[in-house]
């Protein structure tokens, strides 16, 4: 497999034959928000100042020409404005080709994307999704230590010849994780890892603490810290984490740049 990190959550996956573009957050700089600019102001930061700076924080590594090239399926964890390009009248993913098969967490969501105008639209629910020799299974996820914000979800890659691939997804480390690395017993697992936090819902994502958990839980696997450096609520940054995670003696992680691919 190769994971490629394009910029926050956004990654493309390479398995079992298929290129997989995951959580495709695409819009440019010119384009950014800011958490006062959402309808309503549901979310606050814990500290005010972050809800001015605009998101993303840095534009993406290439041309989103070249992010899209050949993807085979657009996978979607959960519809948040970091995870997908959500328009001024709700429609979802402007930039994508509407026409490539897009895999969404519940069908709730898979409507969205259908009102969005994309033609093939899988819902992933509690079925395994499976294409050629490829299958994936949604599991589950915590989108919050106090309140979770929303649904959100894992993902579990299986293929012949390749190695099981375990995709978080927003998630705080909690039972549901460590069920999830006893039962698949992933090789690689990438991790949502810049401690983002909301007042109404505490931590939303994990931080040094969490990451440690997972390699401890499982030794074997490779982590690969994902969801830096772009999102105004983030607490911790690539530069902070490696030292945390020192101070934590965790060694067994990469966490790419963006625009840098990794191959197992």
């Amino acid at each position: 497999m190769k994971i490629k990190q394009i910029r926050n959550a956004t990654l493309r996956i390479e398995y079992g034959g298929k290129n997989f573009l995951i959580d495709p957050w695409l819009i440019g700089t010119e384009a950014r928000f800011r958490f006062i600019d959402i309808p309503g102001m549901p979310f606050h930061t814990p500290d005010p100042m972050k809800e001015h700076i605009p998101m993303p924080l840095y534009e993406l590594p290439e041309p989103v020409e070249k992010v899209l090239e050949n993807v085979s399926y657009y996978l979607v964890t959960h519809i948040h404005p970091d995870h997908i390009d959500i328009g001024a009248n709700g429609t979802l993913g402007e930039l994508l080709d509407k026409n490539v098969p897009l895999l969404a967490q519940n069908e709730q969501e898979a409507a969205a994307f259908r009102h969005s105008g994309f033609c093939q639209v899988t819902p992933l629910d509690d079925k395994p999704f499976a294409t050629s020799n490829v299958a994936l299974t949604k599991v589950c996820a915590r989108h919050g230590t106090v309140n979770p914000c929303g649904d959100a979800c894992g993902i579990v890659f299986q293929s012949p010849g390749e190695k099981t691939l375990y995709l978080a997804g927003d998630t705080i480390w909690y039972d549901g994780v460590q069920d999830n690395l006893q039962k698949y017993r992933p090789d690689v697992v990438i991790l949502n890892a810049c401690a983002a936090e909301t007042v109404e819902n505490g931590r939303l994502i994990m931080n040094d603490e969490d990451v440690s958990c997972v390699a401890k839980a499982l030794p074997t696997a490779k982590l690969v810290i994902s969801h830096m450096d772009n999102v105004a609520h983030a607490t911790i940054t690539r530069h902070s984490m490696r030292g945390l995670l020192a101070q934590r003696g965790v060694t067994n992680y990469i966490m790419p740049e963006d625009g840098e691919t990794i191959t197992f």
